[in-house]
């Protein structure tokens, strides 16, 4: 560590710089409709949106972490104007890596003997975490597990659900597996994933899987060269488009609940 340095206006923090962590957003207080945190959110992310629009190097790798994750990263995005929409990702790796964990417990493998996660849609209780691309040492998941009530009853809610169980835990959301996974999920941008794998990050979507256009969204995807790519041609059976359909009109209305702010 070269330096450091602390910045209330956005300009001067943003100025010349690689790579963005966007963490700061206001959490939902008592009595807060989810509509006022999207609009006390919004404003923060046009404004950063802006200032690196302005002020970045034009190649800016940005994370948006600070939820809404999904629709706070539109947010930006549309407002850096100057800069490459595909330079604005949301953070799902949390999620992923959740899914990751649970499914590595039930069959007593490690993580990374598994590849090919996904977790579609919404960083909420919306999100579909999906299996049925999964390889475990590059078998299908199917020659190791075998439990449809597992994943539809617990499985899929338990990852659904983590965020709020891990706040009655402890009284305080995600912290140390949060960080964790942001710069997981900066380095595979930078680095590339490796060859045969993908994962979940928030990304624009471009009508691929059914999936409304201009929505961020949790989609599988590999990286080379500091560049993503949506992955193509996976087959979805008719449940897994109705669960991802689901996710995305959530994402759609958050973004409708925006609109002013997406003029």
């Amino acid at each position: 560590l070269a330096d450091m340095s602390a910045s209330t206006d956005p300009k001067m923090a943003f100025r010349e710089c690689d790579i963005a962590f966007l963490i700061g957003s206001r959490p939902r207080s008592k009595g807060m409709e989810r509509r006022d945190l999207l609009e006390i959110n919004g404003g923060i992310f046009k404004a950063q949106g802006q200032a690196l629009s302005e002020v970045a190097q034009r190649t800016v790798k940005v994370l948006v972490v600070g939820n809404p994750a999904n629709t706070n990263g539109l947010i930006a995005c549309h407002h850096a104007r100057d800069l490459d929409p595909r330079n604005f990702t949301s953070m799902m790796r949390l999620d992923h890596n959740r899914a990751l964990s649970q499914l590595a417990l039930k069959i007593r493998h490690p993580v990374h003997d598994l590849h090919r996660m996904t977790v579609w849609g919404n960083h909420s209780t919306t999100q579909f975490p999906d299996l049925s691309q999964v390889l475990v040492n590059g078998s299908p998941l199917s020659t190791v597990l075998q439990d449809p009530q597992w994943v539809e009853r617990f499985f899929i809610p338990t990852i659904q659900n983590r965020g709020a169980a891990v706040i009655e835990a402890r009284g305080l959301s995600s912290a140390a597996s949060a960080a964790n996974a942001a710069l997981s999920h900066m380095r595979d941008w930078i680095r590339g994933t490796p060859e045969g794998d993908w994962v979940t990050m928030g990304v624009l979507s471009d009508g691929s899987y059914g999936i409304p256009e201009g929505l961020m969204c949790g989609m599988p995807v590999t990286c080379r060269e500091g560049r993503y790519e949506i992955v193509r041609g996976i087959e979805l059976d008719p449940r897994s488009t109705t669960l991802i359909q689901q996710t995305c009109r959530e994402l759609s209305s958050e973004k409708e609940a925006v609109a002013t702010l997406l003029d």
